[in-house]
């Protein structure tokens, strides 16, 4: 059963801004990661499908309603975390957990304080006065507050501290394991590989990739890297295989992908059916040490963005977020 539903969604704003015939599903149950880094649509799809704003084309709908003009019972009932936080001024954080409390007409004590223990927040404090991070924290906090069976999630780790990152991490995971249904937004890999079960890629405003996080863990395409003694031995095993040919990450032919003849390295690929047939191979060259690179959603990403001019490239990027 779909809880979520994104249906061929376009809002354009001009100049190559907005998002273009989007369209996914979240299952009852689900973690679902959308991926793309700020600027790509993922907030923009998140503000449709909470029903803040009117699509030009397309459709979307949670719970089987109609977004747009169904957004007051969509916020009742689903834990809700925008990607900008504007918190009223002249509140403190317990002043606003009242407030919300009231407007969604529940209270649950122990739930509350459990949350309030886990992410380490004093409510007391004015929230002007409170850091980028504590405001994440009383956000997280109110959106999951009332144990919503259904969660939307923009950038909820934006401002946290690593080990805040991880508690956040580990706090899905327990959110998973009760059967929640979960849409993650999010440019941080490890959170989203972490968490989620099925991940889309957005970029321009388009998806452009979607799959299940399993293609990662127990991806079929393996690369290796080699090492060798001397410039003779690594120029004998190249001889042996022919360039080898990758199509976002899937592997189309075994061979070799790069050479480094200053530091006597050749990195190969496979798919797991060829594992024989490399380690026959091998045994014919002189290799003095062998290791596996593992693949990552980072690598898979990537691929998408490395030729992205506009975006400064797709390592600009990684640097960045380093």
């Amino acid at each position: 059963m779909n809880i979520i539903e994104v249906d061929n969604l376009t809002k354009d704003y001009g100049h190559g801004r907005g998002v273009f015939d989007v369209s996914f599903n979240v299952k009852e149950g689900e973690v679902f990661g959308f991926l793309g880094p700020n600027g790509a649509g993922k907030s923009t799809t998140i503000r449709h499908i909470m029903g803040f704003s009117r699509p030009q084309k397309g459709e979307t709908r949670v719970f089987g309603m109609e977004s747009f003009h169904n957004y007051y019972k969509i916020l009742a009932n689903v834990g809700y975390l925008p990607g900008e936080i504007a918190l009223p001024e002249g509140l403190t954080g317990w002043e606003f957990i009242d407030m919300m409390r009231k407007l969604r007409k529940s209270e649950n004590k122990e739930r509350l304080d459990y949350l309030l223990d886990k992410f380490k927040l004093d409510p007391s404090m004015e929230t002007k006065r409170m850091s980028l991070g504590d405001k994440r924290k009383l956000a997280i906090i109110t959106a999951f507050m009332d144990d919503p069976e259904v969660l939307v999630l923009d950038e909820p780790t934006s401002g946290l501290d690593p080990v805040m990152q991880q508690v956040f991490i580990d706090f899905i995971k327990e959110e998973k394991k009760k059967g929640k249904t979960i849409l993650l937004s999010s440019h941080i890999f490890n959170e989203v590989e972490a968490t989620c079960d099925r991940i889309a890629i957005i970029k321009d405003g388009r998806i452009v990739s979607e799959f299940e996080t399993s293609f990662i863990k127990h991806n079929e395409n393996k690369e290796y890297v080699l090492e060798f003694d001397t410039l003779k031995d690594l120029q004998d095993f190249v001889k042996l295989f022919p360039k080898g040919h990758t199509v976002k990450g899937v592997v189309k032919k075994m061979g070799v992908m790069k050479v480094d003849e200053k530091n006597l390295t050749a990195n190969i690929v496979f798919r797991d059916e060829s594992v024989n047939k490399f380690l026959d191979l091998i045994t014919k060259c002189k290799v003095k040490s062998f290791k596996e690179i593992k693949f990552t959603l980072e690598d898979y990403f990537m691929q998408f963005y490395k030729e992205d001019k506009d975006f400064g490239g797709a390592m600009q990027w990684k640097k960045k977020k380093k």
